[in-house]
């Protein structure tokens, strides 16, 4: 009878047991419940497309375009004015480049540059000008979606100045000032920025190695004036207070400067062929802007001299180039539009080209041309002719 009752005080107790993990397991679980519930926030602060004067990120020269841009490492010639002022210290001779960029939407860049070796080619000096923009568009607004009968034109001008140093027979560094000035409509900007590099140079298994740290368009921001930014101010009528007649009184908005596109470079390159005649250069790059995150280019060249012993050459190249905000989803398209979206995306970043030269003694002629493929915008053309003497 003992055991009997001890059986039967045992279950109220096994009951209320129960009934103690149970809530636990509730409690331990409400956490997690909640934080499911909780919308998720992106901890991603790159500020995208936030940078002003972008038309700096353009180039110079064909040779470069068709090689994405990684072009640091082997910029030896007029282009490293714009692509590594450490690489201008290498020139041979006196040179001078001119080109044309046939860009996304109607919109054209051109870029020209003169440089001198001096000193007996232990220094040189040279100078670069970009322009970019647009003329006479329509204004379009959500009262006028035709066009409000009113145009505006976009004129994005810089201009530089380098000065490169041999320091040693492998290297080399540079400094260029820029003065950039920007008008977009009725509005006004303008600002100073400097491009630092250094060029490393050797030679590894009896080929040329060449390695390059720049950085570019590093400068405080552009701010903005002009007739864009003027306003009429409302008197604010304080609570309480009777209301009092007044006349909107002429304002000026004040902005913020915008920051320019800051990009750090480092760039190798390697020559796998290097011979009087003939030369194959693979080149890599790794990229961190200020206006997206980390990107890398990859691409190559060959190249040819005294193509049947006559006085001309010839150049291929291509290239593809990886920037992480190129890379989107296709959320919220379907179908035959979502396959076409990424069917133009994935050819983002792909770049070609080639060149001929004519060079007798001193006198160098030079024509270069390259395609780069924009994803959805479509694909760009840049046309440059260079002069040696």
């Amino acid at each position: 009878m003992a055991r009997s009752r001890t059986t039967e005080n045992h279950g109220p107790m096994t009951n209320r047991f129960a009934l103690r993990c149970a809530l636990a397991v509730a409690v331990a679980a409400f956490p997690a419940r909640l934080a499911a519930q909780v919308p998720q926030v992106s901890t991603d602060n790159t500020p995208f497309g936030a940078t002003s004067g972008e038309f700096l990120l353009l180039g110079a020269g064909a040779r470069g375009t068709a090689l994405g841009n990684a072009y640091s490492a082997l910029a030896t010639d007029i282009s490293a004015l714009y692509y590594n002022p450490a690489g201008l210290a290498l020139m041979s001779r006196p040179g001078a480049m001119v080109g044309n960029y046939n860009y996304v939407a109607g919109t054209k860049y051109s870029w020209a540059g003169v440089a001198f070796p001096m000193s007996g080619g232990a220094r040189a000096f040279g100078i670069q000008l970009g322009t970019f923009g647009f003329k006479d568009q329509p204004v379009y607004t959500v009262d006028a979606p035709d066009g409000n009968g009113s145009v505006y034109s976009v004129a994005e001008t810089f201009a530089g100045a380098t000065f490169s140093q041999n320091f040693s027979d492998r290297f080399s560094a540079g400094i260029t000032a820029k003065f950039l000035f920007d008008q977009l409509g009725d509005a006004t900007g303008s600002a100073f920025a400097v491009d630092f590099g250094t060029h490393f140079h050797a030679m590894l298994g009896q080929k040329p190695i060449k390695m390059a740290f720049t950085v570019t368009n590093l400068g405080p921001g552009m701010g903005y004036s002009g007739a864009a930014l003027n306003t009429q101010a409302t008197r604010q009528q304080p609570a309480g207070e009777g209301e009092v007649p007044s006349q909107d009184q002429p304002a000026t908005l004040r902005t913020k400067a915008f920051p320019l596109p800051t990009t750090f470079r480092v760039s190798l390159g390697y020559d796998l062929m290097a011979t009087t005649s003939n030369r194959l250069s693979l080149i890599g790059e790794f990229n961190q802007p200020n206006n997206n995150r980390a990107g890398f280019s990859m691409g190559g060249e060959y190249a040819w001299n005294r193509i049947g012993g006559t006085a001309f050459g010839g150049a291929l190249r291509g290239s593809y180039s990886y920037a992480a905000a190129n890379n989107g989803t296709d959320e919220g398209l379907s179908g035959l539009v979502a396959t076409s979206v990424s069917d133009k995306a994935s050819l983002q970043g792909m770049a070609a080209g080639g060149g001929l030269n004519y060079a007798s003694g001193n006198f160098n002629l030079g024509f270069d041309y390259a395609f780069k493929y924009m994803g959805v915008l479509g694909p760009t053309n840049f046309l440059s002719i260079t002069l040696g003497w």
